[in-house]
């Protein structure tokens, strides 16, 4: 069952801190984080909101500084950095053989950007076409839509 949640809890994980920002509905007594931070760092417009543009834009930016070596492709090494400890090693480890879905050994950018959209897809909640930090922060609390279907 946690392979399941593993890609979103690794892309919220590493979206950082604006998905803990309070929003109406949360704790007010939590300080207030950055805008530039999380999911809210792509949205350029500076609408509150990021759409499906920012978001692509904002997913081709990120392969791209993680393709160090500017190949067109992400090793593990390349997609996981710097891991901390065991535990994220394990987490970056399963989500490389979850996006590699060709099994050669690399990440591509179509299937980077295609795990980047299961990832906006499962944000956008209420299907409006943007996101902001409060429904990624929802889609966390959410039972993920099973595979099968979702890949239907």
């Amino acid at each position: 069952m946690t392979t399941k949640y593993l890609p979103l809890i690794l892309f919220l994980a590493a979206a950082g801190p604006a998905f803990a920002a309070p929003g109406p509905d949360t704790d007010t007594q939590r300080p207030a984080r950055p805008s530039n931070s999380g999911v809210m760092r792509y949205d350029t417009n500076k609408d509150g909101f990021v759409d499906r543009s920012e978001w692509d834009a904002g997913q081709d930016a990120r392969f791209r500084q993680l393709d160090t070596n500017n190949d067109g492709k992400l090793t593990k090494e390349e997609l996981a950095g710097q891991s901390r400890n065991d535990r994220q090693a394990e987490r970056q480890e399963a989500l490389f053989r979850r996006m590699d879905r060709d099994r050669d050994g690399f990440v591509s950018k179509a299937e980077f950007m295609a795990q980047a959209d299961r990832n906006f897809m499962r944000c956008d909640a209420d299907k409006d076409g943007k996101i902001n930090a409060a429904e990624c922060r929802q889609a966390l609390r959410r039972q993920p839509v099973d595979r099968a279907r979702q890949e239907r």
